[in-house]
């Protein structure tokens, strides 16, 4: 084997684990926005669980990636630590996909249907589909597809010069003296286990494996060991991203160490038990790529089903390992959570939404402790500020950091809806705060509001308690079409705002109001505004999402156009409802 040989052998798994990467960041991108539902919804039944491991894995071709978003997710309190074990057995069924989709570097044969089978005739014509549909789609997830087939020829196309470059160790003595040394199946394992680890993908290790085993000088006895090495391995990145996270992120690492160090034990001593009894007669034949994948499914479908009645056990032998008590202050969201951005994404979203609740509910509570004001209820609020305001910062950091990662275009969106959102919902807890500041200034100083002033406030209440409650539902269910009713509320509510201070300016010039009143009548009337227009703007960033228009500027000329019946309608509907006189004016 000359220098030349090794340079693409290592060029090879260049390609190789660039193709392997390219592939699953795309698929990723493709399977991502259902995946974090079905964890959700499945992950607390183990069977369920084990199978959306294994289609989750299979969906991104990463088992340490899933793994990496376990980490991530119990780090955040996101996941409890039992509902973990089935999805990692699961991934480990789901990365044997992997190795046999390699092992189609073996086919031999002059059948044109074999002939299709073999990468070399196959890979060519994914990558040119993959090419057409990245520069001529228009829509993003074709382009994901494109881009996931051409990672799969490229994934391919390194296999086979990894293949093509150790072809000239079948004659080689010192190769075959050097195998040797493998037949002690306790350095197998170590092998497998270490070349995993270091290159941080047991996928590529077992397509290196495979590419050997193209010379003939690997038997089954010595591929046994090295694969069984090959799943301790690839707990190595798990393992590594377990630094600095509490213990019960900890113990995520921890399980998927244990479960496939007991599933190599158990299988090293079941394998040579029975071969001292009974002379396993293939032990020393020659294993192909397709026999390295029957053994690497056999070894990890084995495992599973070994362990996944004790997976109980697991979680409490990993308690172990890991002692104390889960800390009480946890992570708000995981960076961890960077590798899989679809599940982060959905994260935030369910942060957003919360805060939204959080400010929502501060609003009401704030016009209701204006009108019959209560301590208690006062304190409720100031610690709701002081929680969305830890909302908006972390939220924010996140957010940006995660927009830098490698996103879809549709969870792009999600992150420009949820940075334009989180202001003005931190805001608007901030009127809050402010509308129970100034009922507790018409408290102290014992401020009488008159009975014609007391009923327009009651009114204008009554329509910022309806578009907060709007703007909440609309941005929880990102509906277009309760945020459309948003803004021809919002104008309603600007002229309620006018008629109370022009109602006000003429009780003043009558004697029948005083300048304290009218500061504190005042503010009040600002908060309310101010919130109707934060609501405007939260509504804009639903129908951008929604729609896909980064034009919020236009969008609102074009609902406020006297051509859009939808915007008339509704606005009239309002003003009938809040403003009758005025409606009737109009009319």
């Amino acid at each position: 084997m000359s220098v030349f040989s090794i340079f693409t052998l290592l060029g090879g798994l260049a390609f190789f684990i660039y193709g392997m990467n390219q592939m699953s960041g795309s698929l990723k991108m493709i399977a991502g926005e259902k995946m974090e539902f079905y964890i959700n919804k499945l992950t607390k039944n183990r069977i369920l669980g084990l199978l959306l491991g294994c289609v989750i894995t299979v969906a991104t071709q990463s088992s340490s990636a899933v793994t990496v978003m376990l980490v991530g997710l119990v780090n955040s309190g996101l996941m409890s630590l039992s509902n973990t074990v089935g999805i990692i057995m699961g991934s480990n069924i789901g990365t044997t996909i992997t190795a046999w989709l390699m092992s189609l570097i073996g086919v031999s044969g002059e059948n044109v249907v074999v002939k299709m089978l073999k990468p070399e005739s196959f890979s060519p014509l994914l990558a040119f589909l993959g090419i057409i549909l990245i520069m001529l789609s228009k829509m993003p997830k074709k382009k994901e597809v494109g881009n996931s087939l051409v990672g799969f020829a490229i994934l391919m196309y390194g296999m086979l010069l990894m293949s093509g470059s150790v072809a000239p160790l079948a004659d080689s003595p010192a190769f075959a003296s050097l195998l040797t040394f493998f037949k002690n199946p306790f350095l197998g394992v170590l092998t497998g286990m270490v070349v995993t680890a270091v290159i941080q993908s047991s996928a590529a290790s077992v397509g290196m494996l495979q590419a050997l085993s193209l010379t003939g000088g690997i038997t089954y006895g010595i591929a046994i060991p090295i694969i069984m090495g090959q799943n301790i391995g690839t707990c190595a990145t798990a393992l590594l991203s377990s630094i600095g996270v509490n213990r019960n992120a900890k113990r995520v690492s921890v399980i998927h160490l244990s479960f496939n160090l007991i599933g190599t034990t158990f299988f090293m001593i079941l394998f040579y038990g029975l071969h001292a009894i009974l002379k396993f007669p293939f032990i020393d034949s020659s294993i192909n790529p397709v026999g390295i994948a029957v053994c690497h499914s056999i070894f990890n479908i084995g495992t599973t089903l070994l362990l996944l009645p004790f997976s109980k056990l697991l979680v409490r032998l990993a308690e172990k390992v890991v002692t104390g008590e889960p800390q009480a202050q946890i992570a708000f969201l995981d960076e961890r959570l960077f590798k899989t951005p679809s599940v982060a994404v959905a994260k935030c979203e369910a942060f957003t939404a919360e805060m939204a609740e959080i400010a929502g509910a501060s609003v009401i509570k704030a016009i209701e402790n204006y009108f019959n004001h209560d301590q208690k209820r006062g304190e409720e609020i100031r610690e709701s500020e002081a929680q969305v305001d830890t909302y908006e910062d972390r939220l924010g950091t996140y957010l940006i950091k995660l927009s830098a990662s490698n996103v879809s275009f549709n969870d792009n969106l999600k992150i420009a809806k949820m940075l334009h959102s989180i202001g003005n919902l931190e805001r608007i807890s901030d009127h809050a705060l402010e509308l129970v500041k100034s009922a507790e200034e018409i408290r102290d100083k014992k401020l009488q509001v008159s009975e014609q002033a007391g009923a327009e406030l009651k009114t204008l209440a009554s329509a910022v308690t309806e578009i907060i409650t709007l703007t909440v539902q609309a941005y929880e269910k990102t509906d277009p079409e309760l945020a459309r009713k948003i803004e021809p509320l919002e104008q309603v509510i600007d002229l309620l705002v006018n008629k109370c201070r022009e109602s006000h300016i003429a009780r003043l010039q009558t004697g029948l109001c005083t300048l304290e009143r009218g500061f504190v009548l005042s503010d009040t009337l600002t908060c309310y505004e101010r919130i109707s227009d934060h609501c405007s703007n939260i509504a804009v960033a639903v129908l951008e999402a929604e729609e896909a228009a980064f034009r919020p500027h236009d969008y609102l000329r074009q609902v406020k156009s006297e051509n859009n019946p939808e915007y008339t309608r509704l606005f009239r509907d309002y003003r009938a409802k809040y403003l009758p006189d005025a409606a009737e004016a109009a009319e």
